[in-house]
C-alpha cells in the first residue's frame, strides 16, 4: 500500500454538542491559529435522549500541525463552554484514501 501525505498540512478534527458549540468553536479555533475549515458535517448519535444535545456535529481545521494543534485546544475550550466535546483527534498527515473521506457530508443529505 503507497500513502500519499502532504508534508506540513494536518487535520484537526473536533466533535462537538451541537451547532451552536459547533460555531463558537470553529470561531475559536481560527482566532487562534493559521488554519482553513471544512464543511461542517453532523452525527446523529443513537442515544439522543442521554446527552446535552441531541446532535453531534464536526469541526474540521486544515493548516500545519503546529497551527492545527493551537486551533483544535482553542476550539475545544470554546465548546466546553457551550455544550461540550465528544472527542478530537489530530491527523499530521492524510493518506489520499482518508482524504477522499474527509469530503463527505451528511448536511448534504435530507
Amino acid at each position: 500500500m503507497v500513502i500519499s501525505m502532504k508534508l506540513g498540512n494536518a487535520v484537526g478534527i473536533i466533535e462537538v454538542y451541537g451547532l451552536v458549540a459547533a460555531f463558537a468553536a470553529c470561531d475559536a479555533g481560527c482566532k487562534a491559529a493559521n488554519v482553513t475549515v471544512e464543511p461542517f458535517d453532523k452525527n446523529k448519535p443513537v442515544n439522543p435522549d442521554g446527552l446535552p444535545v441531541p446532535l453531534l456535529v464536526l469541526v474540521k481545521f486544515r493548516g500545519s500541525t503546529d497551527d492545527v494543534t493551537a486551533a483544535v485546544e482553542a476550539a475545544e475550550e470554546a465548546a466546553n463552554k457551550v455544550s461540550g466535546v465528544v472527542t478530537k483527534h489530530i491527523i499530521t498527515g492524510m493518506s489520499e484514501d482518508a482524504e477522499k473521506m474527509l469530503k463527505l457530508n451528511a448536511f448534504d443529505k435530507n
